[in-house]
């Protein structure tokens, strides 16, 4: 209960005011997410949405993204605002990046707005500010809010826009959201010099609008784009945006990458699935519903293809805004589809007595697009980050829509439906395969008590957070490893020979694998639907093998053990991967360990250089056995002085690809991967 001096010290003037865009620079999670990496790449994701939104209402067919270094005149224009005269040292500091996106659409108004003021203005520094209010000016958007320039705005220490209409050309540039001076009209020779490389092709546009700006260091931790994010956010918009025309210039990596795709989200399906062997050729549909009350129309497109793997892929987009949490439209979809496959699987007779599928077993080797276009001024999202759709309309149009259509494709395409029914069924026989196994081992290893696999060396510790555990390869490295480890807190699991390859296996087979079973009966935590991480005996998991090409092969195959299977693991940073020296260097009596070729020949320099006429020692590991216990535990195991990759998964979908390529059926993808690689390989002979 509040006391009389809590009440007395919350006054008036404790009630705060939060003018123009203070707002956003006091809780930039609220608008953009976070500080991190991805708010900083939400900035870029706004600004090119707003250029999409034009092609999408039908102005404009070429949109530009730039990354370049700053120059000599973004410093000058940084310094030259008003609002930046006083401030102190720390705070001049400009990031080393700009971004620059330029489209070919109407421009921005520049007109007078009622509020007195340039409309480009407006929308630049006004939240809940722009033209997807009215569904005249744009039907269709990402945009709901009216946030997304004004806050990218409020977050640049400098932000430059420019616009052409009626032949003329407008500019007006801020800081921190603050305008320098009201927008002026400027001659072509004026816009070049501001915009000397993205203003070559704005020229002959017919109108258009470049937006240029510097993230603001006191806001954002570390500014780094990720150039490889930044390629993903252009070509994923390229995909959705069928028939337009997307370039990228990255300058600081010199990246230039030119997307256009005619098949649109086919296109998208088919590259998710280049590594794969795809079932049938790509469904597709493109139509609109329309509510029957409020005549408001919803566009639809949906792309699918079952591919042979076993897991599944679904992207799902509201007017070109990537919702990775899904949503009403997803949850649509996923109902149609369940509900068109057993009704066909029914009526053609193709399930068995007591046999049936849950919607679990539609998801193996499923890939869809699911892409919903809807009036702007509708759209709920579940925050301003638009990751989860919460219109009930779309789950109604998308099944409705979805249904007859695929409905359709199946009766005309029976061959097809088979391959897919039959698809679905092995994979619910598999799944009730898996849970009886699994429940005949999983259960009794790990629920009644059994005791640990004979081959665990365990710890001492019962402290999870304090324990690891080394998965080696080979009774010679584990013999070793057992000698020299520090038996308080590290856990030694051997391993005989190369374990199952998991990429293309199902939990069934997992838990009649005597080695995985093992692993996980050791680990504590259950697999599958049973795992539990408070159960997890090690805080650290370690794959120590050979530096040798086969050590490496093991390493992966347990990589994608845990990938596939154990995903909680890595996503809870317990994973790592020990780094073994790959030289001994012997000088005099002295022993030194390199981890590199480049360390080595550091080491060697560093004794000529006091020793020129050195007989040095070089001995090249390959595998763990030959280090005695000592010599392992000084170089690979000591926490003090050892080396650990940590493994995290940077990017879930391109990772998704890599292991499937690597460790897929498929040959064809996997030697191109190796041929296009061979430069960077080193070989051990």
């Amino acid at each position: 209960m509040a006391s009389q001096s809590d009440i007395n010290n919350y006054q008036a003037e404790q009630i705060k005011i939060l003018e123009g865009l203070e707002p956003v620079r006091k809780r930039p999670g609220m608008y953009i997410g976070s500080t991190d990496a991805n708010g900083l790449h939400h900035l870029v994701k706004e600004i090119l949405d707003n250029a999409v939104d034009e092609a999408i209402a039908g102005f404009g067919d070429t949109i530009q993204l730039f990354r370049d270094p700053i120059s000599d005149l973004h410093r000058e224009l940084f310094l030259k605002h008003q609002a930046n005269k006083k401030l102190k040292a720390e705070e001049k500091e400009l990031a080393d990046q700009v971004i620059t996106v330029v489209d070919s659409g109407r421009g921005i108004p520049v007109e007078k707005h009622a509020s007195g003021v340039s409309a480009m203005e407006v929308v630049m520094t006004k939240l809940h500010a722009g033209g997807k209010f009215e569904s005249k000016t744009y039907k269709v958007s990402g945009g709901l809010h009216g946030i997304g320039s004004s806050a990218v705005n409020a977050l640049s220490c400098l932000m430059q826009v420019a616009v052409k209409r009626n032949n003329k050309y407008y500019y007006q540039y801020h800081s921190r959201g603050i305008p320098a001076a009201p927008v002026t009209e400027i001659s072509e020779t004026e816009l070049i010099a501001k915009f000397p490389q993205q203003s070559q092709d704005f020229v002959n546009y017919e109108s258009g609008t470049i937006v240029q700006f510097i993230a603001d260091p006191l806001i954002f931790k570390q500014i780094s784009y990720n150039p490889k994010t930044i390629i993903d956010i252009v070509k994923d918009r390229a995909y959705l945006m069928a028939g337009i025309y997307f370039q990228l210039f990255d300058r600081v990596t010199n990246i230039e990458q030119h997307f256009y795709f005619e098949g649109g989200i086919r296109s998208l399906v088919e590259h998710i699935n280049m590594s794969k062997k795809s079932l049938h050729r790509v469904f597709y549909l493109n139509d609109q519903w329309t509510d029957e009350e409020t005549k408001k129309e919803i566009g639809i497109e949906i792309a699918l293809q079952y591919n042979d793997s076993y897991k599944e892929r679904v992207e799902s987009y509201v007017n070109v805004i990537n919702t990775p949490d899904g949503g009403t439209h997803v949850q649509g979809f996923r109902l149609a589809l369940g509900r068109v496959i057993r009704d066909y699987a029914e009526k053609n007779g193709m399930i068995k007595e007591k046999e049936n599928f849950v919607a679990d077993d539609l998801r193996e080797g499923l890939t869809a697009v699911v892409f919903v276009k809807m009036p702007s001024n509708d759209l709920q999202f579940e925050s301003q980050t638009k990751a989860k759709l919460n219109n009930a309309e779309a789950q109604t149009a998308v099944y409705r829509v979805f249904k007859k259509h695929f409905a359709t494709y199946l009766e005309e395409h029976p061959k097809v439906a088979r391959t897919i029914v039959e698809k679905v069924l092995i994979s619910a026989r598999a799944r009730l395969a898996a849970r009886a196994a699994k429940d005949a081992v999983i259960r009794k290893g790990l629920l009644e008590g059994l005791s640990l696999p004979g081959k665990l060396a365990d710890c001492q510790s019962n402290k999870p957070e304090e324990s690891e555990i080394y998965i080696v390869e080979g009774d010679s490295a584990g013999g070793s490893a057992k000698q020299g480890r520090d038996r308080h807190f590290q856990a030694i699991f051997p391993l005989r020979g190369k374990i199952l390859n998991t990429e293309r296996a199902r939990l069934d087979r997992i838990v009649a694998s005597d080695e995985l079973k093992n692993l996980v009966i050791a680990l504590g935590c259950g697999i599958g639907d049973s795992f539990d991480e408070t159960k997890l005996r090690y805080h650290r998991i370690i794959l120590m093998n050979d530096a040798d090409v086969d050590g490496e092969h093991i390493t992966t195959l347990g990589l994608t053990f845990f990938f596939r299977h154990l995903p909680e693991v890595i996503e809870k940073g317990y994973l790592y991967v020990a780094m073994p020296p790959l030289f001994k260097i012997t000088f005099n009596k002295e022993e030194f360990y390199a981890y590199s070729e480049e360390e080595r020949e550091m080491q060697i320099k560093k004794i000529l250089a006091t020793n020129p006429n050195a007989k040095i020692g070089i001995q090249r590991y390959k595998g763990l056995g030959e280090m005695n216990p000592e010599q392992l535990w000084s170089t690979t195991m000591n926490p003090a002085s050892r080396v650990l990759k940590k493994i995290d998964i940077e990017d879930a979908n391109k990772a998704d690809t890599t292991f499937d390529v690597l460790m897929g059926s498929e040959v064809a993808p996997r030697k191109k991967f190796i041929q296009s690689r061979a430069k960077m390989a080193e070989l051990d002979v």
